[in-house]
């Protein structure tokens, strides 16, 4: 393992230092540097740390171009700018506005395409699982402010996100939202998802469009894993059903995971909406 000694801290600032990188999670970086140097044994024994020299630019370049496959799945359409706005927007109102949560949702590309069927998409997820009491969010990004929209009494929430912005912006709407219901508690972190040591226990867990995150292109073994890991009985997984283009994919339904479910003797359900297709699935028993 890479010692985090100065010069690491120092390539990792080098290599967040692009406006759409700054936010990730500086143990996010220091993962894939691992997992870099682990698959470049050679470069890591004769590693230059000379800011200068072709060894540490040919790094930055490669891990910046990782980052932006991994984190840019999510952030490629976002309005960080208008959110910030209006989450302000949302704290001044007394009462909880139910208008400008939407208008949040619209900032981001993934929640803004679940607008049309939200509600739906929750009743049904309750339907299977019950009504939760708990929920964790991995990867959350801003769905979390779509918890109005589970109509739930009282709630515990977790989540998790690899963005300091992003986790900052929903503790204070956990806060605001606790203000609103004391029956509603709440809490954001940064966690990177490959690595996470101890989640607490919840009834449901929610992994929506994390699979190309987890998996990086490679096997499924890395979502078999966390899924395996996840204190909760239920785990929600969705995968988008169009293309980068926009077009629908022939073959939305994912074959692997509904053998996983097969081998690992968990149950599931399919849930399809318009763009994104969900799993719940339940890990023990039978649904």
């Amino acid at each position: 393992m890479i010692p985090i000694d100065k010069n690491i801290i120092q390539l990792i600032n080098d290599i967040k230092n692009k406006k759409e990188l700054k936010e990730i999670s500086d143990d996010f970086v220091y993962h894939q540097l691992l997992e870099y140097f682990n698959n470049n044994s050679k470069l890591a024994k004769s590693f230059s740390f000379n800011k200068k020299s072709k060894q540490y630019k040919e790094v930055v370049k490669k891990i910046r171009a990782k980052l932006r496959r991994i984190y840019g799945l999510f952030r490629e359409s976002e309005d960080v700018v208008k959110r910030s706005s209006l989450v302000d927007l949302l704290l001044s109102k007394k009462t909880l506005n139910k208008k400008i949560i939407t208008d949040i949702l619209t900032t981001h590309s993934s929640t803004k395409e679940r607008l049309p069927f939200y509600e739906d998409l929750y009743k049904k997820i309750f339907k299977i699982t019950k009504q939760p009491k708990s929920i964790l969010d991995l990867g959350a990004g801003i769905n979390p402010f779509s918890i109005p929209l589970m109509k739930l009494k009282s709630l515990k929430y977790y989540a998790s996100d690899l963005s300091q912005d992003e986790v900052e912006q929903l503790n204070t709407f956990f806060k605001y939202l606790k203000k609103k219901n004391k029956l509603f508690t709440g809490k954001a972190e940064l966690l990177n998802i490959l690595h996470f040591v101890k989640l607490p226990q919840a009834d449901l867990a929610f992994l929506f469009k994390m699979t190309d995150v987890l998996d990086q292109g490679k096997n499924h073994k890395t979502t078999e894993q966390v899924i395996k890991k996840i204190p909760a009985k239920f785990v929600v997984v969705s995968f988008p059903t169009k293309t980068m283009s926009g077009k629908k994919m022939n073959f939305p339904r994912r074959k692997w995971i509904e053998l996983m479910c097969k081998r690992l003797k968990y149950s599931y359900k399919v849930l399809t909406f318009s763009n994104e297709i969900f799993y719940v699935i339940k890990k023990l028993n039978i649904i």
